[in-house]
């Protein structure tokens, strides 16, 4: 496969590589937020990279922004080992007790895990403030939240080369709200600061601000400006990858910790956890969804400027109108976590190492999932075709194909 062109635009050769699937201009992994959920991306790109798919541009919101620095923020040998040492760090703070796999008790263990976070935090990421000053008006920005960021900050600085993260080979991209506009911000590593008149640095603060979820954790300042957790917009940072692809083909595997589709709620406990998934899915499918329209549209467009007569092509409408639907080949495979019949509305802040082993191990049989209908991705890849894939429940791969 390493010699394919794309017939579409006749580019060059895809990427040698050693993958199942051979590789576009750009494979990107798309990281969405979920606090203690995160170990399930690490199980995916843990998996990812042993089949050797070279991921070259990250995207994360929150816990995702989090994993996504890691990998930027670390030459490829060293990042599962990064990975793990924060997840092991985070997920550190109380007994690993086996458990036998009977629903009852590992409901109550995720309850009890869950309430010990809320007590006295989570090492290596946020303790609570032990004072009231949480509840009493604010004594600056570092004591809007119920919790201390600062072992955040010690913890990413102690992981991530932050010169390798800006001016390495992997491109970084983490979104954030702005607080008193109330706008969506992406601190991107080929970003350009307009009022610094240079590259955008990226550095600790960026990352926590990504992930500043109120009221539990406080808000982060950059440059005179507030920011909170990204996940308030959206929870996903796909549209900003889409709106910055361009003429370049490109894989995106869409790792989702909250499914937008799910049951009924049964009983009261159901509704936390139903009411989160809705909440922080930020429509992914409906944001996949409105893109294939577009492409459609753009398609049917092209189909009509390849009809025009060959003295209109000079044209300056004609050069405009076919500049704005050139766009190249795009599959996206959807990685959505399943929850456990036992986890509750507070799995994504119940950090105990048998849940978040569980979570790993999952990531990585996703992949593996995806893998064993790999043909089908790599199809459209050789063909220069655009579709999404989603892996269902039972880890059957559905194609969409415009």
């Amino acid at each position: 496969m390493d010699d394919l062109r794309n017939p579409r635009f006749g580019k060059k050769a895809l990427r040698h590589n050693r993958a199942p699937l051979p590789l576009p201009d750009h494979v990107v992994l798309v990281l969405q937020g979920g606090g203690a959920l995160g170990s399930y991306q690490a199980g995916v790109y843990q998996e990812l990279s042993a089949l050797d798919i070279d991921v070259d541009w990250v995207a994360g919101i929150s816990i995702g922004a989090i994993n996504a620095a890691i990998i930027a923020g670390n030459p490829p040998e060293q990042r599962i080992e990064k990975m793990r040492s924060f997840w092991n760090k985070v997920s550190g703070g109380m007994p690993n007790f086996w458990l036998p796999d009977n629903h009852h008790i590992r409901e109550a263990a995720h309850v009890a895990a869950a309430a010990a976070v809320t007590l006295f935090g989570v090492p290596g990421f946020f303790r609570p403030h032990y004072s009231l000053a949480p509840f009493l008006p604010a004594n600056g920005p570092e004591t809007m939240g119920l919790y201390d960021t600062t072992p955040l900050a010690e913890t990413l600085n102690e992981l991530i080369d932050w010169d390798l993260l800006n001016d390495g080979p992997v491109r970084l991209s983490v979104g954030a709200v702005d607080i008193e506009s109330g706008n969506f911000t992406y601190f991107d590593t080929q970003g350009f600061d307009s009022a610094k008149c240079k590259k955008t640095r990226i550095d600790a603060r960026h990352i926590m601000a990504s992930g500043a979820l109120p009221p539990g954790l406080p808000p982060v300042e950059i440059d005179g400006r507030y920011y909170w957790d990204g996940g308030l917009v959206s929870n996903t940072p796909l549209s900003h990858v889409l709106d910055q692809q361009c003429n370049d083909d490109m894989l995106v595997f869409q790792v989702d910790l909250f499914p937008a589709e799910g049951p009924m709620p049964k009983e009261l406990s159901d509704i936390w956890s139903r009411q989160k998934d809705i909440q922080f899915s930020s429509r992914t499918r409906q944001v996949t969804d409105l893109y294939l329209r577009a492409r459609k549209e753009h398609n049917a467009i092209r189909m009509v400027l390849d009809k025009l007569p060959p003295e209109m092509a000079d044209d300056p409408d004609v050069v405009h109108l076919r500049g704005m639907v050139s766009e190249g080949a795009l599959n996206i495979v959807h990685l959505i976590y399943r929850s456990r019949e036992w986890e509750s509305g507070a799995r994504d802040f119940e950090f105990s190492r048998a849940t978040m082993d569980d979570h790993w191990a999952q990531g990585m049989e996703a992949v593996q999932g995806v893998m064993h209908k790999g043909d089908l991705i790599a199809r459209n890849i050789e063909d220069g075709s655009t579709a999404t894939f989603d892996l269902d429940p039972v880890h059957q791969l559905k194609e969409k194909k415009i």
